[in-house]
């Protein structure tokens, strides 16, 4: 077997015992999948998924940055291209460099996949390369493997994309006219109308006034096309906004200011500053708007961008070059929380890739004002250590109840019940630890295992 059952489970044997209940308990329940980066088109078509490197090692930067860190060229895996050109020798190169995901959580999401989908028990490695290709393509081409056929094979209560205002979402009006029952909702994510450094920034935002039929030159008509796009989200099932900011800053500048600064920075004229105050007034709007249409607001800041020039050149966003840095929750978000932090009908929900922030910024912040929620460890962190110093930092002062469960943020699809269930397990884990230390009873232990799966994310969205 490619993995154990008792992974990530305690070591003592009390804890252990606990641990594993709970798992039982939770182990099978629905999944809720509110904050991810996977395809509506592939659901609204329904074709196979092309080949193994297609689905594998193309969509996860999490597996070919680490290739790249060792120096294979993002060409030779595919990187870049519409369609794979050799994917049998993509996949021989993953294979072959399979050994540097040890330790790692890939690893294990990888493994769960290649064992519980594809039935796969001997450990891939440039020896078993082609055993392992051949199986997963032909399982791929088999009506168990479509994309609804796994939906609904993984028990997945709800999938959200994340799409650009200027997405005419036609997938997902598709996926509603087909018939289908499964919930697949988008998610409205705003950066590259908001975010002055987006390329084509200002041709973004004439490109939004033609499609809601506003004038977006002045600073009203922008932001009436902006609730327009909310409200034509919100009719195909959206519930949540997502905002991938460099910081956490927020301003909340006078009406006149902010159309002074907006034509500033549509002109092109605005200086690193004004920027990043144009974006720190835009997160203050968007959570007006949220007050106004009932969204869910996430923010995810501290993220170094494209840190590699020279791919983001050749390749463009997202090509596994986002370091994290330090960042300021406390003073940044305090002019937004000075208007709607005392809201009790608005939620937003708090992201760190900044861990020494978790119990010294966040978890206080979050465990004081009620429209404050904590997103689960992500990204670097989105790992059994991670998840783990996640509930000693947070749970002391927040609680269990200011968090909001556990998203998977993932392109890659065949990795979502991979990740639920190391979070559920790691999660079983802790909690097993302190009924085993006698500071929680285990009838409440089954009820925080249950929400933590199923419940928090549930309600925190608005699903």
């Amino acid at each position: 077997m490619l993995i154990h059952e008792d992974r990530l489970f305690p070591a003592d044997p009390s804890a252990r015992k606990v641990a594993k209940a709970l798992y039982a308990h939770v182990r099978n329940l629905p999944l809720i999948s509110p904050h991810g980066h996977t395809q509506a088109s592939w659901f609204a078509g329904n074709e196979p998924f092309p080949d193994p490197s297609t689905l594998f090692v193309q969509p996860d930067h999490y597996v070919f940055r680490m290739l790249y860190s060792q120096g294979v060229p993002m060409d030779d895996m595919g990187i870049g291209q519409p369609k794979i050109k050799d994917p049998r020798k993509v996949w021989r190169i993953f294979a072959s460099h399979y050994y540097l995901f040890r330790g790692t959580p890939t690893r294990i999401w990888l493994d769960f996949a290649f064992q519980e989908l594809f039935g796969l028990t001997e450990r891939l490695s440039e020896k078993t390369a082609d055993l392992y290709f051949d199986t997963i393509a032909e399982k791929l081409n088999t009506p168990e493997f479509l994309p609804r056929a796994l939906f609904e094979r993984f028990n997945l209560e709800v999938l959200t994309t994340t799409d650009s205002p200027l997405d005419p979402l036609l997938h997902h009006q598709a996926i509603r006219e087909s018939g289908w029952k499964g919930r697949i909702l988008p998610t409205f994510r705003p950066d590259p109308v908001v975010d002055p450094e987006f390329p084509n920034f200002a041709a973004s935002i004439a490109k939004l006034g033609e499609i809601e039929g506003e004038d977006t030159a002045s600073w009203n008509g922008y932001l009436k096309a902006l609730r327009k796009a909310r409200a034509r989200f919100k009719a195909l099932g959206c519930t949540a906004t997502d905002h991938g900011h460099p910081t956490a800053q927020t301003a909340d500048l006078p009406a006149s200011e902010a159309a002074t600064l907006y034509s500033k920075v549509l002109a092109g004229k605005a200086d690193a500053q004004q920027q990043e105050l144009f974006r720190a007034q835009m997160l203050t709007e968007m959570a007006q708007m949220s007050m106004e249409d009932g969204f869910v607001m996430q923010i995810h800041p501290g993220s170094v961008r494209n840190h590699n020039r020279k791919l983001y050149e050749r390749y463009g966003r997202d090509m596994g070059a986002d370091i994290p840095r330090p960042t300021n929750y406390v003073d940044a978000l305090r002019p937004l929380l000075d208007r709607f932090g005392n809201e009790t009908g608005l939620t937003i929900i708090l992201f760190m890739l900044d861990e020494s922030t978790i119990s010294r910024e966040l978890a206080p912040l979050a465990g004081h004002y009620p429209c404050l929620r904590l997103g689960p460890p992500w990204w670097f962190h989105d790992s059994p250590e991670g998840m783990m110093r996640f509930r000693e930092q947070a749970t002391e002062t927040a609680g269990f109840y200011n968090t909001v469960g556990f998203n998977d943020d993932t392109r890659a699809f065949l990795s979502i019940p991979a990740r639920h269930d190391l979070a559920r397990r790691v999660d079983c884990a802790f909690l097993g630890r302190l009924v085993a230390e006698h500071r929680l009873e285990e009838d409440e232990a089954f009820e925080v295992a249950h929400d933590l799966a199923y419940g928090l994310p549930k309600k925190a969205y608005r699903l």
